[in-house]
């Protein structure tokens, strides 16, 4: 559904005008699961994302409509609750808008998106930053984009369970047209470095196994981290986060941890490492080596930090054999895409490749999603 098409349905079922708010989902170049490591990361929003259509309805109630799920949900502000539904996000973004003192008015919304569900590209991120900015223009909060991604962060760890770092809402928000951003976690300010494509191209192939970051196997790697720099802590005061640590410290404290927590933590330092190193090689428009660190970090996330799965193990695998430039598993993990940098004469071969493959292998058709990088969350 376009624009046009929402604002118009939108028209007939509520009879006035509303305001369109788009916001994309994201892909992460390199950079997994440091953003909650007060690492760095590289992501960037591109041409998939939510379409909201939103109007003030001069009551305390909201009455939200999921087009493309055929569901519609009315509550108030005292009716707020977590859970797992994708009205609890909403709620979230809401209870934080409140939380900072804002007076929160009822409104009218219909919303559609074309970001495949559970793929690893951030929808929640995105259905969260959206909203959050669509009530920020309409009521003139003042809000920050930093603000507003951080209740987008607080909704999902507050109303749904999910204690995910800043970089998704941050990426969805803060994005720029053919850029990606090296993202410092910690300090929360962001460098735009130009992705100068050439005769190479990104994709994704949708494995069509699902995830879900509320479950307990992705908090449990945030806890490993954790306990990590805790033992390290003990020793060395000044280390607030595996960002203070490197490959030397952590070998000292190895003895000190269990076998799986430092398997954790030694895949969290070596993808901080790796992030600046693609930065450096993206300056020097040297995609080739920033597709080896992409193979790297899918070992990583494969065999140490074990948020892959077989069929992003064996996508991966067929990619390498196959010439692309650099694969690895993306987003929180356990599923979803894995994302692809390859030159354009390999692409249709690898696709037909996986396409003859991988259905005899897990009986599932997998999709695949040629992408461009797009600007962050804006009115239509």
């Amino acid at each position: 559904m376009n624009p046009v098409s929402l604002a118009a349905s939108f028209k007939d079922q509520y009879h006035h005008t509303p305001m369109i708010v788009r916001a994309p989902g994201r892909i992460n170049l390199i950079g997994e699961h440091t953003d909650y490591n007060n690492g760095f990361v590289m992501p960037a929003a591109i041409d998939k994302h939510f379409l909201f259509a939103v109007a003030a309805n001069n009551t305390n109630q909201f009455n939200i409509q999921a087009v493309d799920l055929h569901e519609t949900i009315s509550f108030s502000l005292d009716e707020l609750k977590a859970g797992h539904h994708w009205s609890n996000y909403l709620m979230g973004v809401i209870d934080g808008m409140a939380r900072r003192g804002k007076k929160i008015e009822g409104v009218d919304v219909l919303f559609t998106s074309n970001i495949p569900a559970g793929a690893g590209l951030s929808s929640s991120a995105a259905l969260c930053s959206g909203f959050g900015f669509a009530l920020n223009e309409l009521f003139r909060y003042n809000l920050s984009r930093l603000e507003l991604a951080l209740i987008a962060q607080e909704s999902e760890h507050r109303f749904v369970g999910a204690q995910v770092g800043i970089m998704d809402m941050y990426a969805s928000l803060f994005s720029r047209t053919g850029s990606v951003m090296l993202l410092d976690c910690r300090s929360y300010t962001h460098e735009y470095l130009p992705f100068q494509f050439g005769n190479f191209e990104l994709l994704l192939v949708d494995t069509k196994v699902k995830h879900s970051l509320a479950s307990s196997a992705y908090n449990n790697r945030r806890q490993a981290c954790e306990e990590g720099v805790k033992i390290i802590k003990q020793n060395r005061p000044e280390v607030q986060s595996l960002r203070d640590v490197d490959e030397t410290v952590l070998q000292i404290f190895k003895p000190s941890m269990t076998e799986e927590v430092f398997r954790r933590c030694n895949y969290v330092v070596k993808e901080i490492d790796r992030t600046r190193q693609a930065a450096h090689h993206l300056k020097k428009n040297d995609l080739t080596a920033v597709g080896k660190l992409m193979y790297e970090t899918h070992r990583g996330l494969s065999s140490e930090y074990e948020v892959s799965c077989p069929e992003s193990d064996w996508v991966v695998t067929t990619a390498r054999e196959t010439g692309v430039t650099g694969a690895r598993q993306m987003g929180g993990g356990f599923g979803g895409c894995v994302l692809c940098l390859l030159s354009i004469s390999v692409k249709n071969i690898f696709i037909e490749k996986v396409k003859a493959k991988y259905f005899a292998q897990f009986e599932k058709e997998p999709d695949f999603y040629s992408i461009e990088l797009s600007e962050g969350v804006a009115l239509v």
